[in-house]
This record gives C-alpha cells, sequence and structure tokens, in this order.
C-alpha cells in the first residue's frame, strides 16, 4: 500500500492547524482554570514521581546505580528545567510536551531502579558484540541501521521498546507498550503531519536508541526541540559516562527480556558520533559503520528536522539559531570522532550515501566484507523485502520538501 503523502509544508518553521489548535486551547484551559498548568520545577517532578514509592523512593532512585551516576541525573534535571525556564520560551503546547517528556525520564528512572532491586540479574546479561551505526543525522544512519536490523542474525531496538523501556511487569498483557507506543505515534502525527516523512516510525519497527540516552538527560534530543543554550553547551564538556552507563544497563535490560541477548544488536543514535570514545569504553568489542554523507545536505536536512520540532514548541524560533547550532554540532562531532577513530583498533566499514542510493546491495555488500561479517541470502532477502516497502514511504515527501525550499530560498 502507497502511504498517503502528508499536506504541503509551506516553509521550514511551518506547522499543522491542530497544534495551532492546541496551543489556543491550552493557554485559555489555563488562564481559566480549567486544566493546572504544568510544573516544569525539578523538585515536582521527583515529588509527582515519587508518590508511587513513599518510603521506598530513595532506595529505588539508586537501584542498580552508582552515587556519581545518581547524582548526574539529578543535576541534569535541574540544569535542564533551569534553561527550559530562562531560554526555551516554550509556547503552553511546548510546556506540556516538556512537562510530559521530563515526567517520563523522571518516572522510568525510579522504575528501572525498582526493577534492577528486584532483579540485579538483569545488569549482568552478557551481551553479543553489537554493530554501531555511526554517522550525522541525516546522512543516511537510518537507511544503514534499517538494513542491517533487517538480517534475522542480528537484534535491533522497536520503537515501543525505545519509548517505553521499562519491561511490562509479568503477568501484564503482552503488547501493552506496543498499544500505547501507537496510540503516541498517532496523536503526535495529527499534531505534526510532517513527522513521518522527516523520520517515519511504527509502533513495532526498527528505531535507534535515542531514547535511551535521552532517559540519562543527554542533550541531544531536547536540544532539538528546544532553544537551550546554556544545557546544552554545559551537556557537551561534561563526562557523558554516567548516560551510556544507564544506556547499557536498559539495553542488558532489553536483550534479557525480550531473550535476544545472544544477537549482535544493531544500534544507531546520531549523538553516539559526539560520545564516541565514552561508548567504545562500555562496548570495546563492537564493529562500526560509518556513514558519510556531503557536509551541505546533511546540515541541510539537519536544520529540516530541528525547525519542524522547534516551530510546533516555540512562537519565536529563528532559523538563524537553529542553523548555527548544527554547524556547530557537526564540527564538534567530526572533531570528537576523528580522535576516537584515530585510537580504534576494531572493525570499521564505510557506508557513502551516495552509493546507497545507486546500489544499495553492492554497498551493503562491502559493509559485511570489511566487519567480517557473512552476508547469508536470507539476509539480503529481508533487505530486499524492506526497501520494495519504502519505495511509497513518507520519507520520498521530505525530500521534496527540501529541494523545493532550497529552489525558493
Amino acid at each position: 500500500m502507497v502511504a498517503r503523502a502528508p499536506p504541503v509544508r509551506p516553509h521550514l518553521l511551518a506547522r499543522g492547524p491542530l497544534a495551532e489548535r492546541a496551543n489556543t486551547f491550552l493557554d485559555k484551559a489555563w488562564s481559566k482554570g480549567w486544566l493546572p498548568q504544568p510544573d516544569l520545577d525539578p523538585d515536582a517532578l521527583w515529588a509527582t514521581a515519587t508518590k508511587l514509592y513513599g518510603a521506598r523512593a530513595e532506595a529505588v532512585e539508586h537501584g542498580g546505580r552508582s552515587e556519581e551516576d545518581v547524582a548526574d541525573f539529578r543535576e541534569r534535571l535541574a540544569r535542564l528545567c533551569k534553561a527550559l525556564d530562562a531560554e526555551a520560551n516554550l509556547n503552553p503546547l511546548g510546556k506540556a510536551m516538556a512537562w510530559g517528556q521530563l515526567s517520563r525520564a523522571v518516572k522510568n528512572r525510579l522504575a528501572f531502579g525498582a526493577l534492577w532491586r528486584d532483579r540485579p540479574e538483569l545488569l549482568e546479561t552478557p551481551l553479543a558484540p553489537p554493530i554501531i551505526v555511526i554517522g550525522h543525522m541525516r546522512s543516511g544512519t537510518t537507511r544503514i541501521h534499517t538494513l542491517l536490523a533487517a538480517d534475522p542474525a542480528h537484534s535491533h531496538t522497536r520503537y515501543c521498546d525505545a519509548y517505553h523501556p521499562v519491561p511490562a511487569r509479568r503477568g501484564a498483557r503482552l503488547g501493552l507498550n506496543r498499544v500505547r507506543a501507537a496510540v503516541e505515534l498517532a496523536m503526535l502525527g495529527t499534531l505534526n503531519p510532517w513527522m513521518q516523512s522527516i523520520h517515519p516510525m511504527t509502533a513495532n519497527g526498527v528505531e535507534e536508541e535515542l531514547a535511551w540516552i535521552s532517559a540519562a538527560l543527554h542533550h541531544s534530543i531536547y536540544e532539538s526541540q528546544w532553544h537551550i543554550p546554556t544545557y546544552s553547551g554545559w551537556s557537551e564538556t561534561r563526562d557523558p559516562a554516567p548516560i551510556y552507563r544507564e544506556f547499557t544497563r536498559i539495553l542488558r535490560t532489553d536483550a534479557a527480556s525480550r531473550g535476544v541477548a545472544d544477537l549482535p544488536r544493531v544500534l544507531k543514535v546520531p549523538a553516539f558520533t559526539e560520545d564516541l570514545a565514552t561508548l567504545l569504553a562500555q562496548f570495546p568489542d563492537a564493529r562500526l559503520v560509518i556513514a558519510h554523507r556531503a557536509h551541505d545536505a546533511v546540515l541541510r536536512s539537519a536544520v529540516s528536522l530541528a525547525a519542524n520540532q522547534m516551530a510546533m514548541q516555540c512562537d519565536t524560533c529563528s532559523l538563524a539559531a537553529i542553523e548555527a547550532r548544527w554547524e556547530h554540532k557537526i564540527a564538534l562531532r567530526e572533531a570528537r570522532m576523528a580522535r576516537a577513530l584515530a585510537n580504534w583498533q576494531g572493525p570499521v566499514a564505510q557506508a557513502r550515501f551516495d552509493d546507497l542510493n545507486a546500489d544499495w546491495q553492492s554497498a551493503i555488500a562491502r559493509v559485511y566484507t570489511d566487519l567480517a561479517v557473512p552476508l547469508t541470502p536470507q539476509a539480503l532477502a529481508a533487505m530486499r523485502r524492506v526497501m520494495a516497502a519504502s519505495q511509497g514511504g513518507h520519507h520520498h515527501a521530505h525530500a521534496a520538501q527540501l529541494a523545493r525550499f532550497s529552489n525558493t530560498g
């Protein structure tokens, strides 16, 4: 079935009509007292999340974690909330979305701590050496990730597990997290009609692990939605080791819960380029696939994505500020990735965006050869099905948007 095309996106800072109506409604509902305003104070976020645990809250917060990791999350939350208040200039919808994301981060933090106190063996789950796709946002990492994930010899993270990472309680209805994810995607799609053209997602589909580092308050997902330069700058210079220790704990838990720990996980988050040395310290047996695309194309597409996210949540977005932020991010990530790779002795494969466009099978075959991984007929057949299914996908609409903006800019 050919996917229905989204409406025409008239400019980079456009937002959908439902987002406009939601802003108007929330502003009126708060001013008239119909609904309580979301409280983005870190103490309020903690107070709401800890109600479930009562006297156990502190013990749960520490479950499976060192004092350093506990303190890092606390400081990150305080600084992120301060930046939201001082710099982001969120509109009503933006405040509601920020509250939802940060509330979930704190709630899941405690839920994982409770799980790891009850089942500490999850944190000892042995993992097969992962295959990690490294590259800038919009450089072809999603296509490489999806193709490698199609190989039945590999495992991957699903959207429902990325954004609802705490395993359902034993005895709970199977597929509940998948249903929640599907409902959320449907709601987001109505608020943001261009979301699926920029980054296609399905509840059970292959998904990157951005939500897992965001759960530990890595800046990457937040700076793509909100103007928070103070938090971004501070976080960029802070040791990310606590974030990647939490990431690894979540990965071990997911692998054990789904019974896929013996299969190499194909991992992908563009922010990995920024923290590659720290990531490789966690996974010294990893195999790497480096994605390449021309700088201008990467920048143009990254700005489009960030503008789409920011416009929905802020009425005073600046395209110049967004472009400056992503020029900085690309340069920072290039430099850090180069330093990390200079000291890396493990397997590395290269994959170029234009090569994948011209002949994806040959490009993927080279990746497998460079990693010394067998490319089986079963894997190729699965990849062909993925590529065939994507022919009518939403992502082609984003390419058309960028072409139109370039021609009219």
